[in-house]
């Protein structure tokens, strides 16, 4: 494991990574990574079982499960500008951090007291204000520890140890099905142990970000409007959001692969497997290829591959191997070209001083969005069935593609 043990070559990346994919990393950029995948493998566990759970276990509509899975991401926005605001005007990053760590493993515990579907969604939305607590400061932290130029190696860094937890997740929620008499209750309870581990790895070794430079007193006093007055990070929050309201989430393209296939409930979990696997093995070479290329334009191909997957459910191929593993790949590729890929994108055009509360106005832009877009696509499900859902949401996402593309969304920005 590589961790710095001296606070100053921690924070400027002055240590060398070993040699090989990791090298020029900082110690915190991989700390964060250790962390993450550890956290990941707890969220996983759950999220892993959760459709299933709440759809079959406790009889969840499309149309409320659409509403849940929006609430995740809403719940998320809501602390999304106030954590960001509070790391940067406190520069306790880690600290802010540390809390929406702390409070989505407190949440692990208390899904073992809930068992209705608006409890279990309560918890869940607690707990996905955690990860909303976290998020920006996280990514700041990560941000500010590389220079402009390396900025996509070290999020393809972290993104593919975050995907390592996100793989081994729901293989740890296969497993504790297959021996546990109790198995949802026996995977919430290995889920939060999981997650305290994450939350003591961050207060031993990460370390805090250097303080920048103060930004004038005007910006700090209206950031977000300050913020929104730099034209890159005002186009990238238009793309993240449009994009955004016609992403269909992987939970719902999960249970459409599963009613194709006749998957029983059992190996269901395994269907996120196939998609961290190929997440892991294409963050890094996605986050460096985004720093040769441009930023915006491989966010937009991740996009494309996530229409190319609906469509593949929408095509008559027979259910099998090769639906499948098509699927799955395509859904790998478009978390990979996308969700550190963003965080890149923005981070060189944000101030030192602004930089958490930057992020967090452009994930709370694209939370937003797919918050509407995840009730859309419940509504349609419930009105008229899976099959026209899927195909409203790939009409959309392809319009939203052409538009992005024809107004500016595809020009170059490489770092200098």
């Amino acid at each position: 494991m590589y961790l710095s043990t001296s606070r100053a070559s921690d924070i400027a990346g002055d240590t060398p990574a070993p040699r090989g994919p990791l090298r020029a990393v900082p110690g915190t950029v991989f700390a964060l990574g250790v962390v993450s995948l550890v956290t990941d493998v707890s969220a996983e566990m759950v999220t892993a079982v959760l459709p299933l759970y709440l759809m079959a276990g406790l009889g969840m509509s499309p149309l409320a499960f659409g509403a849940l899975d929006g609430l995740h991401q809403g719940a998320t926005a809501v602390l999304r500008l106030g954590g960001g605001r509070i790391a940067d005007r406190t520069r306790r990053h880690k600290l802010v951090a540390g809390t929406g760590y702390a409070l989505s493993a407190a949440c692990k515990a208390a899904l073992l007291a809930v068992a209705t579907p608006w409890s279990v969604a309560a918890v869940l939305a607690a707990d996905r204000t955690g990860k909303g607590l976290r998020t920006a400061p996280r990514d700041a932290l990560i941000s500010l520890s590389v220079p402009p130029g390396e900025q996509g190696r070290a999020f393809g860094v972290h993104r593919a140890l975050d995907t390592a937890g996100a793989l081994l997740g729901p293989l740890a929620a296969f497993g504790v099905l297959g021996v546990a008499v109790d198995g949802y209750e026996a995977v919430f309870t290995v889920s939060c142990c999981v997650a305290v581990l994450g939350v003591v790895l961050l207060a031993l070794f990460v370390r805090e970000a250097p303080a920048p430079a103060v930004v004038r007193v005007r910006a700090a006093q209206q950031p977000v409007r300050t913020l929104l007055r730099l034209p890159g990070l005002r186009g990238l929050c238009l793309t993240a959001a449009v994009l955004g309201l016609f992403t269909v989430g992987d939970a719902f393209l999960y249970l459409l692969l599963q009613r194709r296939l006749g998957l029983s409930a059992a190996y269901f979990p395994l269907l996120p497997v196939g998609t961290a696997a190929v997440f892991l093995l294409a963050a890094l070479p996605v986050g460096r290829l985004a720093d040769r290329l441009g930023r915006r334009r491989v966010f937009l191909v991740g996009h494309g591959l996530l229409l190319g997957a609906c469509l593949l459910l929408l095509a008559p191929v027979p259910a099998g191997a090769p639906l499948v593993a098509g699927v799955l790949a395509a859904l790998g590729l478009f978390y990979a070209a996308t969700d550190g890929v963003l965080m890149a994108a923005a981070g060189p055009l944000l101030p030192a001083g602004l930089r958490t509360t930057g992020l967090a106005v452009l994930q709370t832009a694209q939370a937003l969005a797919r918050f509407a877009g995840s009730l859309l696509f419940g509504s349609a499900w419930t009105l008229w069935g899976p099959g026209a859902a899927l195909g409203l949401a790939a009409t959309g996402l392809l319009l939203s593609l052409v538009a992005v593309a024809v107004f500016g969304g595809t020009r170059a920005d490489r770092p200098s």
